[in-house]
């Protein structure tokens, strides 16, 4: 997918760590009153893109077959504070079937989107998996 630019803004690294029930001091600011994101803050990178910034407007998937595989959060560092500006970019990592164990088959597509700061260094990286299930074979 395309680059997109994604603020960690003080106001919602808060929002995201009262949604998730934290009570790290860090997320409201710490002691030097810049508040540092929580791991999972990244996942909020969903809304900074739109369908240019998704590798997957290319791929041939049945949403209606998706499930969560699996989700990773790399850190090159700490994470990200607020007042960072981060440059993301998704990209299919690999795809991959596997037999499923009620027959059919199981397509596995794992996505990474990494994340860097004003220089260009890598700051993390998200990574998932979707699984597309396929409908149990049938017999006579």
């Amino acid at each position: 997918g395309k680059p997109f630019t994604m603020v960690v803004e003080a106001g919602k690294v808060r929002e995201f760590a009262r949604a998730t029930k934290s009570q790290n001091p860090a997320y409201d600011g710490g002691p030097d009153g810049t508040p540092i994101s929580p791991v999972t803050f990244l996942m909020s990178a969903a809304f900074w893109q739109n369908s240019e910034n998704s590798p997957l407007s290319g791929v041939d998937l049945n949403w209606e077959r998706i499930l969560h595989g699996e989700q990773e959060f790399v850190f090159h560092g700490a994470p990200p504070r607020s007042g960072d500006v981060l440059t993301g970019q998704a990209r299919i990592d690999r795809i991959y079937e596997k037999a499923g164990k009620r027959g059919g088959t199981m397509t596995f597509t794992e996505q990474v989107t990494e994340f860097r700061d004003a220089g260009g260094a890598l700051v993390a990286e998200l990574r998932s998996t979707m699984i597309e299930t396929s409908k149990a074979t049938t017999e006579g």
